[in-house]
């Protein structure tokens, strides 16, 4: 079921989130010092728990306990994550219906992040041209609308 975030999913959002980024974005932005320095479980779950109003936005797919998180930013997703080891589960697709359903029409994923794309495609999101740099990098994230 997809509901509501609370201070106590705030642990398990943080190892989903950390987790991932590692999975996916290690091989983009090659930069161990912010993949295993930077971004670590302890201080994004601290910082849930501590202000718990982030979670405001942040929705989870539970089933017996938190396997993905989705992050909407008025009609905009702002993160959709899954725990690697559900991946290809359905979870993404329920999250995204649910996104949609919360008239979120647009995104901004990295640009070499294929993967991604191909997903967001499915649904029906295309990439409209924009891109911008992702902040404080070299990458660019590119604009995708439904």
């Amino acid at each position: 079921m997809i509901r509501r975030a609370t201070a106590d999913d705030a642990s398990r959002i943080a190892e989903i989130l950390v987790f991932t980024k590692r999975m996916n974005y290690r091989k983009i932005f090659r930069n161990d010092k912010v993949s295993f320095g930077e971004i670590q479980v302890y201080p994004i779950a601290k910082e849930y728990i501590d202000h718990a109003e982030k979670l405001e936005d942040v929705w989870v797919y539970d089933d017996e306990f938190v396997k993905g998180v989705l992050h909407i930013a008025g009609d905009r997703i702002e993160e959709l994550y899954v725990d690697h080891f559900f991946e290809n589960c359905g979870i993404g697709g329920e999250l995204m219906k649910f996104a949609i359903e919360k008239n979120c029409r647009y995104l901004w994923v990295l640009e070499k992040n294929m993967d991604a794309r191909r997903f967001y495609g499915r649904y029906g999101f295309a990439v409209t041209g924009k891109k911008q740099l992702e902040e404080g990098t070299a990458e660019y994230i590119v604009e995708m609308k439904l």
